[in-house]
């Protein structure tokens, strides 16, 4: 039990540990983000600041290093507009859809709406605005996060279907445990019982009451050995699946209300199949039981076996209410069941 809970405490730092991982994953990246945008600001108004220079400048001044910081901005497309509202100049556009003014006025509308403009102001009272877009290389790390929170999705969805799927295989273990240890405390008594059996002959008990007593021997001994195989890999030996089909029928068919009419048909007497015996008969008889019940002890109830060419089909119908169609996918689930 503590190896268990230490196991479910390693799990949840893990857990924990790496939810911590990835946040800082997503926060270090949004403050790279952020420096970024904040740099190419920046820029921008070295830009602009480039551009009053230039623009203020006397003839015989050096404007090698204006020249220099506009001319080498070839990464962030700008627009730059007067006080009117008029395009001026641009920078960093697609050249061939450039040459329409209503994909340049686009690209401004969306520039108004990604960055405040950068002001630059002249001698005199003229103005005039840089806008600008942010670059290729930063749009793209925009969806850096979202790639990265499609990540820390991917990885919980992972970790939790490992820790559903071991929590699912200890709650298997324990069954399974529970059922071979079934069949073992099934097993002592019957030792007993067959020894009872072999006294009630010598002592010259009724035939007739002493073999229905084997067959109630017989059959527990069966039911302990379905229950020893859960969890095991079960051992296929080639049979006529026709006659384990038709001993799993006779047996409920003799236990049943006389109200019920049973048929059995199969397309051959033999047809031979690897299959597990006791397993197989046991999914039988739970089909038989299911329609006896459906059928409220009345009715008619059909077992057909039949051999195509590479499977074998087995019907089990029944005269019973049935059931919603919206079920039918259901019905073979584990634990499954229609009965209140």
């Amino acid at each position: 039990m503590n190896l268990l809970n230490n196991t479910h405490i390693l799990k949840r730092i893990a857990i924990l540990i790496s939810l911590i991982i990835v946040s800082l994953i997503l926060w270090n990246t949004y403050i790279f983000f952020q420096q970024f945008k904040t740099e190419q600001r920046i820029k921008m108004e070295i830009l602009g600041i480039a551009q009053k220079e230039l623009a203020n400048a006397d003839l015989n001044a050096d404007i090698t290093l204006q020249d220099k910081i506009i001319t080498t901005n070839k990464n962030i497309p700008l627009i730059l507009v007067n006080t009117d509202g008029n395009i001026e100049s641009f920078q960093n556009l697609d050249a061939d859809k450039s040459q329409d003014p209503l994909y340049i006025q686009r690209q401004l509308e969306k520039m108004k709406s990604e960055n405040r403009p950068i002001e630059i102001s002249y001698k005199g009272t003229n103005k005039q605005f840089i806008y600008y877009r942010n670059s290729d290389l930063l749009n793209r790390l925009t969806y850096y996060p979202i790639a990265l929170i499609l990540i820390l999705f991917l990885f919980l969805s992972v970790i939790y279907l490992f820790y559903s799927s071991n929590k699912a295989s200890e709650t298997n273990k324990l069954w399974t445990g529970m059922a071979k240890e079934t069949a073992h405390q099934i097993g002592t008594p019957l030792s007993s019982l067959l020894g009872w059996i072999a006294i009630l002959k010598m002592e010259k008990v009724n035939d007739s009451y002493v073999s229905e007593i084997e067959k109630d021997v017989a059959r527990l001994n069966t039911i302990a050995n379905r229950f020893s195989k859960i969890g095991s890999k079960p051992e296929l030996k080639e049979e006529n699946i026709v006659r384990v089909t038709k001993l799993a029928f006779d047996y409920l068919a003799s236990r049943s209300s006389k109200q019920i009419r049973f048929s059995f048909g199969a397309s051959k007497e033999q047809i031979p199949v690897l299959l597990n015996t006791e397993l197989f008969g046991w999914v039988i008889e739970n089909l038989i039981k299911n329609a006896i019940d459906a059928m409220q002890r009345e009715g008619l109830l059909t077992v057909q076996v039949e051999n195509t060419a590479k499977k074998v089909k087995i019907t089990v119908s029944d005269t019973g209410k049935g059931m919603p169609k919206k079920l039918f996918k259901q019905i073979f689930n584990p634990g499954f069941t229609t009965k209140k």
